[in-house]
């Protein structure tokens, strides 16, 4: 996780300059960091809040694009179900996608062990630990980072970089293909809504390719 720290710190800060810059409080952009802990959701709805769109739209904005994590937490859960809920709330407090597509290369087969607990203890320590930090001091240094560094561009390369190493095969590679194109396709709506078309556009894409499979081997 340390070398994938770095690229996680990036994207941190630009969410965090690009929070304070949006004209959103410094004390809510603080909040909205250590309680939503997503850079994704936050940076999308950043430009809502400040815009004033209507809060349904916010919260399906987030939603959408966070449904990812709810098929993560499915595939965590034969490891760490025999654990107490309390225990499994804090879990998913620090799911995030990188610490699922290692932790799943190390345990590929989905049964409890000793050594899982503090594998991923492990991984999101340096993933939240990294995000944290370097996001609070964007919003710390918001309106000292000028624009003039192209942070924003950097983040996206970040996050770029993140999401290339998670495509494995036809079943990850088309829908995140069909997602590009439909976002750019769709990049005239307001409020960001094209990114709704995209999700929706990959969502189905992906659930067509699991259907087939599974009809190849009925």
């Amino acid at each position: 996780m340390v070398g994938i720290a770095l690229g996680i710190g990036a994207w941190g800060l630009v969410t965090g300059v690009a929070m304070v810059k949006s004209g959103i409080d410094p004390w809510l952009a603080v909040l909205m960091s250590l309680t939503v802990f997503a850079g994704t959701a936050q940076l999308a709805a950043t430009p809502l809040i400040a815009g004033g769109a209507p809060i349904w739209v916010v919260w399906a904005t987030a939603l959408c694009l966070n449904l990812r994590f709810v098929v993560f937490s499915a595939q965590w859960r034969p490891y760490f179900a025999h654990l107490p809920r309390r225990r499994r709330a804090l879990l998913a407090y620090f799911c995030a996608d990188l610490n699922y597509v290692l932790f799943m290369r190390r345990f590929p087969e989905p049964k409890p062990a000793p050594e899982q607990a503090p594998y991923f203890w492990g991984g999101v320590t340096v993933n939240a630990g990294s995000w944290h930090v370097m996001s609070l001091l964007g919003i710390a240094l918001g309106h000292r980072v000028p624009a003039e560094w192209g942070l924003g561009f950097a983040g996206t390369v970040a996050l770029l970089g993140m999401t290339y190493s998670m495509l494995a095969d036809r079943a990850t590679w088309l829908p995140a293909l069909v997602a590009g194109s439909a976002a750019v396709a769709a990049y005239a709506l307001p409020l960001k809504l094209n990114m709704l078309v995209a999700i929706a556009a990959a969502v189905a894409v992906g659930t067509a390719i699991d259907h087939s499979r599974a009809w190849r081997r009925g």
